[in-house]
């Protein structure tokens, strides 16, 4: 796999910023949530959240997408221009739909993009289009599978390609390696870094999956209600705040 490293931008990007979050504060019924976040995610980056359970990382997204009322600015740069409001893709983190229902990949995709019923013979056309979606993600196999019947990758494969329709500047995946096997978490993360290597996108994303981080995320953010250390995987991974937050004992000279 390979993965741009830390500095490093896409075409056309000069390193703009495309999201600067600055001191962002969120407020549940007197319970403060996230205090005093900042962090930039410039265009073609990878970062990667991570933080203990009920850190706030699902806040944070929620936030971002407009949805949580909140203290502090969220601005977007698009390359080249002011601030401005982009299009965001997000693949939530457990979609909920009954696995025994005989929809298929092609219906629920359909519902999705399009105001067609789907109780009627899907048009050639619209066909096309959601074949052409699943092929972004090299899914294109899956059309007519039983929504039910997918593995948890390839279920992750079918959301990603939703959310990369129509094709966002942004990308924010809430915990997608949850319930993934190894092969398909390699192979999702492989397919990640294609994703911001061909369509230039800027990835957040949320995970519990530690290992594979200095692979493929071009920066992490440590999250405890606040910003607790920002920078490359090896950097954060070794910080005393993540051996603090994750109850971890550091041995002679600050390692694990």
């Amino acid at each position: 796999m390979s993965v741009r490293r830390h500095g490093e931008t896409g075409p056309g990007c000069a390193g703009s910023c495309c999201l600067k979050v600055e001191n962002l504060g969120v407020n549940f019924s007197g319970e403060e949530v996230l205090k005093n976040v900042s962090f930039h995610l410039h265009c073609g980056e990878i970062v990667a959240l991570i933080g203990p359970n009920g850190a706030g990382k699902s806040s944070l997204f929620r936030t971002i997408l407009g949805q949580v009322p909140h203290t502090g600015s969220i601005e977007f740069h698009p390359a080249g221009g002011g601030p401005a409001r982009p299009l965001i893709g997000y693949v939530p983190q457990s979609p909920s739909f009954q696995r025994g229902d005989p929809v298929s990949v092609l219906d629920f995709f359909t519902a999705a993009i399009s105001r067609y019923p789907v109780f009627l013979p899907i048009p050639r056309q619209l066909r096309r289009r959601v074949l052409d979606c699943l092929t972004r993600v090299h899914a294109q196999g899956l059309i007519d599978r039983r929504l039910g019947a997918l593995s948890g990758g390839e279920l992750q494969r079918v959301l990603l390609a939703m959310a990369l329709e129509p094709m966002p500047q942004i990308l924010i995946l809430d915990e997608p390696l949850s319930g993934v096997d190894v092969e398909g978490a390699r192979q999702l993360l492989a397919m990640l870094d294609e994703i911001r290597t061909n369509f230039d996108l800027s990835i957040l994303l949320s995970t519990h999956d530690f290992s594979t981080l200095d692979q493929y995320a071009d920066k992490v953010i440590l999250l405890k209600s606040e910003v607790l250390r920002v920078g490359p995987p090896r950097q954060v991974l070794s910080s005393p705040e993540f051996h603090a937050v994750f109850h971890l004992g550091l041995g002679k000279g600050g390692e694990a």
